[in-house]
């Protein structure tokens, strides 16, 4: 993927929470990406204010298209991220936005901890009804190795920190490609 696809993209989820917000603007033209745009892939919406988080919602499987992905990871990020109040206008200038799209996640065998490279892999835990996930990026922000990326999914998908002793329990990986407006 390249810079100027990684510029669509970020226009595009700016242009989606703009427009809910009832601001007029002209839509980002896809161009020669529209046959991209159309591949199905997963992709995270992940917004900062400040330097901290303000939402962070997605879509980890390719069961849609990057279109379709990209504009309800944003709303979603915007306006459905229940850790957050849903966005204000007062705020949208304030937003740095970074849209993640994600390799097919692929399931790992045991052990786990030798198939997990910090800063390479995102991590999704489904067990008994249970799941988290955290993009590539998240342990080297948080300064995580291996054994406490293992813990904090755990965590994540509100389970014991111990939880991957399970043999119910699945761990998959997968890859991202990270846009971020503060970069492009």
């Amino acid at each position: 993927m390249d810079k100027n696809f990684g510029k669509l993209l970020l226009k595009m989820a700016r242009y989606f929470i703009a427009k809910r917000l009832g601001k007029e603007l002209k839509p980002p033209d896809i161009g020669e990406y529209d046959d991209l745009m159309r591949k199905k892939q997963g992709v995270f919406v992940t917004l900062s204010k400040n330097g901290n988080l303000r939402g962070c919602i997605g879509i980890p499987e390719p069961v849609m298209s990057i279109a379709d992905a990209l504009k309800e990871a944003a709303l979603s990020a915007a306006f459905g991220d229940p850790r957050f109040l849903p966005l204000e206008s007062s705020e949208l200038d304030d937003i740095k936005i970074e849209v993640t799209l994600l390799s097919k996640p692929q399931e790992i065998e045991r052990p786990f901890k030798e198939k997990i490279k910090i800063g390479r892999d995102g991590i999704i835990l489904k067990s008994g009804g249970h799941s988290g996930l955290f993009l590539p990026q998240v342990p080297v922000e948080q300064g995580w190795d291996v054994d406490e990326y293992l813990k904090q999914i755990c965590f994540k998908a509100g389970m014991a920190s111990d939880c991957l002793k399970d043999p119910n329990a699945r761990l998959f990986i997968f890859y991202g490609t990270i846009y971020k407006e503060t970069e492009i």
